[in-house]
């Protein structure tokens, strides 16, 4: 006998419970995850509507009597349908529970009241409504006086019933008074509420005249989308190549065969330029989710959605779970954003879950970067996803020339400030031009690595080549695998007592800038001055029109804007994310100060960038000051290769938390313990456990450990075999166990 595991009519407050039912074997064939059914529900055996979320060959309760499913509800598949089927596969890859998925893909928990416009309409002639009013000018009925005179008045003979209200004292007597009579009727419409502030301000855009290398890149695309099966597309475009304008080409052609797109974007900082071109172009088509929205505006949005009312959504992450009907294209732009990657469970990569996705509906996916990730260039340069290059910016404009300043040299010439002698001359001279500068703190991936200030040594584990993490009582450890060694009193190269970590932040940076140039316009962007709604579209716009002459921030100013007047872009402590304590942090630099010395020279000026690091013969910094991605690749490719790391192999990691320290300790133990009884052979690399970079939150303590094999499909074998050892053994109820794939 086959059971199926059943979630009873999606409210969007229910979805914390399944019932199993037996599936018939008239319908073993057709049901799957993701199929409406009908099933006989409570005392009474109503049949409601339920959703397929499981399958199993055994009864999770012994001993009791189980329904059948009466039958599939509807011949076709539903939007909700694909997207609990699409919540199934996350659960399965990435590790977690099937209601975890569910509220990941269905986001909206709780129905929001619509919003309403109410109308008074006039129904009888006009010459018989003055008439009327001629006589009621003579009674003491003024209300009723005034509202017939200003319907009389109306273009359209209509009135907002709110307005009629505040302005002519209109109550609810002189409405029934009107409609019992059959002189007027009462209508609503629902509104919705707008995610885009200021839509009714945008100009319409006409297509621009694409370039001819955009051009040839958009016939490349084409001709892969022609094909039975088509491969995901990776466009490889350098800073200001115009990848947007290809993205509404394609965008513009999958609207005219009738089909909607979801357009991804990192973060909410983006979506202020990004939201208005793509706005200017098509108009009300399009909407904008983000985390920065009401309840009801988000409701809204997916409602609109659903009903076909859109055909474009703009957002992060959470915008791919966007529940149209007939979805034709995904665009993930700076796809090698880490925020692509969910933090909770289920730990989804939204590259890998928009390429199912589209595999599902028969949709297609574009991916565009200017740095790509590790894993997608990988993928392009094996086959799997088809590569097209913009090697060149719009128009043929240069590339901003890049100068790296060796911070080392400045302490020997006394300068001890955050800000080098050459970024100070460079930014007077783009101030007395009347151009503008940005200034960006390289704060990313920031966990207190110790270097030399003096030789620019990182202390670094020996084992796992990440850099050592400072904790309490002068400890530097390893978050990979636990090593621990006390910090030096000077540096182990060059004997410097010059040894700590970076202590400025982006006031001190504003501070400094102030100081030495009183005349300039200063404005901060960082995650204190953007913690209001609509306080990122504010900054962004005011420097837009030049109200500052410096924008300094953190990473959240580098990515994708588009400023004419910028100049100069200074890189301040480029070693920052350099010596984060992550595999990734060579790559996650190279991308940082690309995308940074891009925003300069994007009009028709020339531009030109600095970056400051302890670190200049760096790879990742020499590399990202030529804008050269395919040396940069060769090198991270072979210390991947090396050290077993992706893409070169894939990695899960098992997190582990719980507020009981010991426990969780015992817990990570024989978890490790037991990966090595599933799958004995040596060529599984098992490192840890070992703290997590943030040990304890909210005295809750947290520790990991990292599995390594070229094969996925065991690793998720084997993640499937840790669930049921977690769920047989009691000890693991006070202790919370996450699964993360890379």
């Amino acid at each position: 006998m086959t059971y199926a595991d059943i979630i009873v009519d999606i409210s969007h407050e229910k979805l914390d419970k399944s019932f199993q039912y037996v599936i018939p074997e008239n319908l073993k064939e057709e049901i799957q995850v993701g199929v409406v059914v009908s099933i006989p529900f409570g005392r009474g055996n109503q049949l409601r509507k339920g959703y397929v979320v499981g399958i199993s060959g055994e009864p999770k309760v012994k001993g009791i009597q189980i329904k059948s499913i009466a039958g599939i509800q509807n011949d076709q598949e539903t939007t909700e349908s694909r997207l609990i089927a699409l919540a199934g596969w996350m659960r399965e890859h990435y590790g977690s529970t099937m209601i975890q998925a569910l509220k990941t893909v269905l986001p909206i928990q709780k129905k929001v009241k619509a919003q309403e416009k109410r109308w008074i309409t006039l129904l009888i002639p006009r010459e018989d409504g003055e008439k009327l009013l001629e006589e009621m000018k003579n009674t003491r009925f003024k209300a009723r006086t005034r509202l017939l005179e200003a319907l009389l008045l109306a273009e359209d003979g209509k009135l907002e019933t709110a307005l009629a209200g505040k302005e002519l004292g209109t109550n609810a007597s002189v409405l029934h008074y009107f409609q019992e009579k059959g002189i007027v009727s009462v209508d609503s419409d629902e509104v919705y509420r707008s995610a885009i502030a200021d839509a009714a301000s945008i100009p319409h855009i006409e297509p621009a005249g694409l370039s001819q290398l955009q051009k040839q890149a958009v016939e490349q695309i084409l001709a892969e989308w022609e094909k039975p099966e088509p491969r995901p597309v990776l466009i490889h475009g350098v800073t200001g190549s115009g990848k947007t304008e290809v993205y509404m080409e394609l965008i513009d052609r999958v609207l005219k065969e009738g089909r909607q797109a979801i357009v991804l974007i990192p973060e909410i900082a983006l979506t202020y330029q990004t939201v208005r071109r793509f706005y200017g172009r098509f108009g009300d088509k399009v909407s904008v989710i983000n985390s920065r929205l009401s309840q009801g505006e988000r409701y809204d949005q997916f409602k609109r959605a659903k009903q076909g009312k859109l055909q474009v959504m703009v957002g992060p992450r959470s915008a791919l779970f966007t529940p149209f009907g007939n979805l034709g294209l995904i665009v993930i732009d700076e796809e090698h954003e880490s925020s692509y990657k969910s933090e909770n469970s289920p730990r989804y990569h939204a590259r890998e879950t928009a390429i199912h996705r589209a595999e599902m509906e028969g949709a297609r996916v574009l991916l565009g970067s200017a740095t790509p990730s590790m894993e997608a260039y990988y993928r392009a340069k094996e086959g799997e996803y088809a590569l097209v290059k913009l090697a060149a910016r719009f128009e043929e404009r240069p590339l901003p020339k890049v100068s790296i300043i060796d911070m080392r040299e400045q302490l020997k010439k006394g300068n001890r400030l955050a800000l080098s002698l050459e970024l100070r001359e460079d930014l007077g001279k783009c101030l007395e031009k009347g151009e503008q500068a940005m200034l960006f703190l390289n704060r990313r991936g920031y966990a207190g690595f110790v270097s030399c200030r003096s030789c620019g040594h990182v202390m670094k584990c020996p084992h796992c080549d990440v850099s050592l993490s400072e904790h309490n009582g002068r400890k530097l450890i390893c978050h990979y695998c636990g090593y621990e060694t006390m910090k030096p009193d000077k540096c182990p190269v060059c004997s410097s007592p010059y040894i700590g970590g970076f202590k400025a932040g982006t006031q001190q940076i504003q501070q400094i800038v102030e100081n030495e140039f009183p005349g300039a316009g200063v404005l901060r962007m960082d995650y204190d001055t953007t913690r209001a709604k609509g306080s990122y579209e504010k900054i962004l716009a005011a420097f837009s029109r030049h109200e500052a002459d410096v924008l300094i921030g953190t990473q959240m100013i580098v990515k994708g804007h588009d400023f004419p007047d910028v100049t100069l872009v200074g890189v301040i402590a480029a070693d920052l994310s350099l010596n984060a304590d992550d595999y990734r942090s060579g790559e996650r630099t190279f991308q940082l100060l690309t995308q940074a010395v891009g925003r300069s020279g994007r009009g028709k000026k020339e531009g030109h960038a600095l970056i400051q690091t302890y670190s200049p013969d760096h790879y990742s910094i020499q590399t990202a000051a030529k804008q050269d991605y395919e040396e940069f690749y060769e090198e991270e490719m072979g210390y991947r290769l090396l050290m077993d790391y992706p893409p070169a192999a894939h990695m899960m990691a098992v997190l582990g938390s719980s507020e009981d320290e010991k426990l969780l300790e015992t817990a990570m133990h024989y978890l490790a313990l037991f990966t090595g009884k599933v799958y004995p052979g040596k060529d599984l690399h098992v490192i840890g456990p070992a703290p997590a970079s943030v040990g304890k939150v909210k005295d809750v303590y947290r520790r990991v450990f990292y599995l390594k094999h070229e094969n996925y499909e065991l690793l998720v074998r084997i993640k499937d075999r840790l669930e049921k050892y977690i769920e047989i053994n009691s000890g693991f109820r006070k202790v919370y166990i996450q699964f993360d794939f890379s």
